[in-house]
């Protein structure tokens, strides 16, 4: 296949799986948005988690919440926290006891009921995010997890936004997608877009 070609094909297929998202996702991304607005509307906060690609996606989704997705839309800073930022913290006790337990042990020290676990994995199967959702589980958080069609991790969540995809670039390009739209949604929800 010649590079120019590659181009195209890459891209088509990429936004192939969005346009089935249209067809498949849509609740899901508007339940998960309802949850996070409810959580921040009663003083709640939202903890993300994930590896890889889906450790970068927590802290650019955290980000946008934390500050804002447009500059042209003003509302308060909400409080959302990327797992995958405390490296010293990741790194001990990845070293000393598991790395299993990176974001379980995190949710237990932040989490409380009332807040909302994201777990973004495009396995559904990564330990570290399934034994987080089990966690928040216990202390009565919500919990949502973007992800694919396959994997564990869709029976274990309150909802579950899975692409149609198994191809995982095409999985976290949409990903990112969703992460925007669930912050548009989220922010201009009725009682959190006033002017700070």
């Amino acid at each position: 296949m010649k590079p120019i070609e590659r181009i195209e094909s890459h891209l088509r297929q990429s936004a192939d799986v969005k346009l089935q998202l249209i067809q498949t996702g849509m609740p899901s991304i508007l339940a998960a948005a309802e949850i996070i607005a409810h959580s921040f509307r009663g003083g709640g906060k939202l903890l993300l988690c994930g590896n890889g690609g889906s450790a970068a996606d927590c802290q650019h989704f955290a980000a946008e919440f934390v500050g804002r997705l447009t500059k042209d839309f003003q509302r308060p800073a909400l409080p959302a926290l990327a797992l995958t930022t405390d490296t010293s913290f990741i790194t001990a006790h990845a070293n000393d006891v598991s790395f299993d337990e990176i974001f379980e042990r995190q949710v237990q020290a932040l989490g409380k009921s009332g807040d909302v676990l994201i777990g973004i994995t495009t396995s559904g199967n990564s330990q570290n995010v399934l034994r987080a959702i089990a966690a928040a589980k216990k202390l009565k958080m919500k919990t949502i997890a973007l992800t694919s069609s396959g994997g564990v991790i869709v029976d274990q969540v309150d909802v579950a936004i899975t692409v149609p995809s198994a191809n995982t670039q095409y999985i976290q390009e949409c990903h990112l997608a969703i992460e925007h739209l669930l912050c548009e949604l989220v922010e201009r929800d009725a009682g959190l877009s006033h002017t700070p």
